[in-house]
């Protein structure tokens, strides 16, 4: 079984004021625990700078200097910065606890999100971003593990667009980046949605920051990066040499002006790239407005219309005050403009009815206009509508085959776990079978997830409260099984999980803790080489039950010669401690050489392991021998020659 190391900091109270409660998450920069401010009895997170990252004597003053300036970062959409300094010559902050997920763990549960829930992620994002340019201030790292999506705040809504976005880390990575060595070519950005500047020449403003939003919202729209490789400096160049590809080559429902938009902002020339964030910000809420996604839109749905452009239907609602742009509200020039067309219309009413052809055209035109509305009615009321077809029991690829050939429109709403129904097929549909709906109208899809499954996390090694939250969080129901001691683990931290770590278990499955005791009180003695009359006694005087097992060994008669628990073991009262006793070496058949010279009698002793003593000629004639032929005896034993 692999051991690992317990987090030693859980517990820790840090400057005498924040005791961490529990580790959140571990990344290659910092370590971000939850703990909670007993000064002001408020919940908060640490992020404590990994050793590895401080590399010389100045990082802990540049670090300190930039957490001044993050602090200095007011916004609704920024993580705030409280505190800042050192534990353990490491240097820490002190942050707003975000109760949420990042981006990532949204992007690896749902895949892609839809265009209405992509932009209002992108406004908060870019709200964020925009105040920390206004200030002077570049991000540097805008991905999506820096962006956390918290519940909205009337709470209970699963709608993405209703959620509450944070972004983190703003000018963490300068401080590091400022204190490492200056080797050529070195990017703190993540590859995957670093800037071109960055890697041609390391030059990093407001633009650089556009261009990794504007491939997170590639990512948020397509459910993956444009670019891969098996190396990072590969992918790092495709940003240098190619031009990011249209979100609608990977998803062809997506309209042609988030193509535009994503093209925009991620131009590999700077200067024609929205000039900062809040350009960006601008053109994001103008893209909105146009497909009129809103925040009670769950989904947008997209409709092919006569002209080469493509609509959103849905109802458009406030935004948050501090995402707004100014509104433009109709002048007088418009309400004259009304006016006047009121009055031409009032006039040329009169000068129709002043004559006969004229009255006969408008009985004419009422006539037509009768006609219209009755045919009309019967369109509005009977004509545009079919019946729903069957699409439950279906697979998504023969669904969409289904709705192209009777002209509807298929929207798939959020998938939903069946332990009955495979993965990806329509388990519900929105009008039912047989359903009035109009023609080429929408249906609303549902798939299924499959069985909801999910890996055991691999808690051991982990305090056993940081150790329920994992497993929580995992949906799994936390068991503690009875305490066990361990040699290597401290008390309080798992040393075994049932099932194993890995396993695949239903939501709400039991998983079963076994929690270390520390080690054991009885230190287990060294007998190995002891007759077994002493070993006994040594270990029996402890309070342990001994279990002797005899073996053949060239070692001697009744001495042990293995152990187990080895020495330095710890066990508990009456546990047993089993021994292995040598039976002494295997006895020797004593070989006839009676009637053989006595030199080569003795040769043949011993070449049997055993020794010899001649009595009489020693140039003679072996007559008699003791002990005699075939009797057993043990190595070494002297045989009598009787030689004449």
């Amino acid at each position: 079984m692999e051991i690992q190391v317990a987090d030693t900091l859980l517990g820790t109270l840090v400057d005498g004021r924040y005791r961490i409660r529990g580790r959140v998450a571990r990344g290659g920069m910092a370590t971000v625990y939850m703990g909670v401010d007993e000064r002001l009895e408020r919940t908060v997170a640490l992020k404590i700078i990994n050793p590895a990252q401080v590399r010389e004597a100045r990082f802990v003053e540049r670090f300190t200097d930039e957490a001044k300036t993050i602090a200095r970062l007011t916004h609704p959409n920024v993580v705030a910065v409280y505190d800042q300094g050192t534990h353990g010559g490491l240097p820490y902050l002190v942050m707003e606890f975000v109760r949420g997920r990042t981006l990532r763990d949204v992007l690896a549960e749902r895949g892609r999100l839809n265009p209405g829930e992509a932009l209002a992620i992108m406004e908060q994002m870019l709200s964020a971003i925009a105040a920390a340019h206004r200030a002077g201030l570049v991000h540097r790292d805008v991905k999506p593990e820096n962006v956390l999506v918290a519940e909205a705040p009337s709470g209970g809504s699963t709608n993405l667009v209703d959620s509450v976005v944070k972004v983190a880390d703003f000018g963490l990575a300068r401080a590091v980046e400022a204190s490492a060595d200056d080797e050529a070519g070195q990017l703190m950005a993540t590859v995957a949605y670093v800037a071109p500047e960055l890697v041609t020449n390391g030059h990093a403003d407001a633009r650089t920051d556009v261009y990794s939003a504007g491939i997170v919202l590639f990512e948020m729209l397509t459910g993956r990066v444009p670019y891969d490789g098996d190396q990072p400096v590969q992918v790092a160049w495709q940003h240098v040499d190619r031009d990011v590809p249209p979100p609608s080559a990977l998803v062809p429902s997506l309209p042609v002006v988030l193509d535009d938009l994503v093209a925009r902002a991620t131009r590999r020339d700077p200067g024609a790239r929205p000039t900062d964030a809040g350009a960006l910000l601008a053109e994001v809420q103008q893209v909105r407005d146009d497909l009129g996604t809103s925040s009670n839109a769950s989904t947008a749905v997209l409709r092919q219309v006569s002209a080469p452009t493509q609509v959103i239907s849905s109802v458009a609602t406030e935004r948050p005050q501090w995402t707004r742009l100014p509104e433009q509200k109709p002048g007088r020039r418009r309400a004259e403009t009304q006016q006047g067309f009121g009055a031409k219309a009032r006039a040329l009413r009169d000068q129709l009815m002043a004559q006969k052809r004229g009255r006969t055209a408008v009985a004419a035109a009422i006539v037509t206009l009768g006609l219209l509305a009755v045919v009309g009615g019967w369109w509005f009321g009977m004509g545009r509508y079919t019946v729903a077809p069957q699409f439950t029991g279906m697979a998504k690829a023969e669904a969409d085959a289904q709705a192209v050939r009777g002209g509807f429109t298929i929207k798939y709403a959020d998938g939903r776990y069946d332990e009955q129904v495979a993965k990806d097929m329509v388990i519900s549909q929105d009008p039912p079978a047989s359903a009035r709906i109009v023609k080429g109208g929408t249906i609303t899809l549902v798939l299924s997830l499959g069985p909801e499954r999910y890996k055991v996390p691999d808690v051991v090694g982990t305090d056993l409260t940081q150790a329920k939250v994992d497993l929580e969080q995992a949906k799994l129901v936390v068991k503690e099984g009875p305490k066990k001691f361990d040699d290597s683990l401290p008390e309080g931290v798992v040393i075994a999980v049932d099932p194993k770590p890995g396993t695949e278990v239903k939501a709400g499955s039991t998983v079963t803790v076994t929690v270390s005791k520390g080690k054991a009180p009885i230190t287990v003695p060294n007998v190995i080489g002891k007759n077994i009359n002493e070993a006994r006694t040594i270990l029996q005087q402890l309070g342990l039950t001994v279990v002797e097992q005899y073996k053949d060994s060239d070692r001697g008669k009744d001495e042990v010669i293995a152990q187990s628990p080895t020495d330095g073991a710890g066990v508990e009262r009456n546990a047993e401690i089993k021994l292995e006793v040598s039976k002494g070496p295997p006895a020797i058949i004593v070989p006839r050489v009676v009637d053989l010279p006595c030199p080569q009698a003795q040769q043949v002793l011993q070449q049997q392991q055993l020794n010899s003593r001649i009595e009489g000629n020693p140039n003679g004639v072996v007559r008699f021998q003791n002990p005699g032929e075939n009797n057993q005896v043990a190595p070494g034993t002297e045989v009598v020659l009787g030689c004449f």
